[in-house]
């Protein structure tokens, strides 16, 4: 039976659920209860919602394009290798 060569290997799905989650973890961070018209909430403008949670986030982003760029090892069979080093 052929093994099929898929662009992604286990490695790249697991980098993407990791990135995934980085995501979902800053934009909790930037979440919270905002201003109205007749409240004024200050924590809006906190170190933790302008600053930290997009960094989070664009970590996140990063980590994912480098699970879409990261090139799978290629796994070659026994019989690949007698074949290439008979060359008759």
């Amino acid at each position: 039976m052929e093994k099929r060569n898929f662009a992604f290997d286990k490695v790249n799905f697991t980098l993407l659920a990791i990135g995934m989650l980085i995501i979902v973890i800053g934009f909790v961070l930037m979440s919270g209860s905002g201003s109205t018209e007749t409240t004024f909430n200050p924590d809006i403008f906190s170190a933790r919602r302008i600053k930290v949670a997009p960094l989070v986030c664009l970590f996140g982003f990063l980590f994912i394009i480098y699970g879409i760029l990261r090139k799978p090892v290629e796994k070659t069979s026994e019989s690949d290798v007698l074949d290439f080093n008979k060359k008759e």
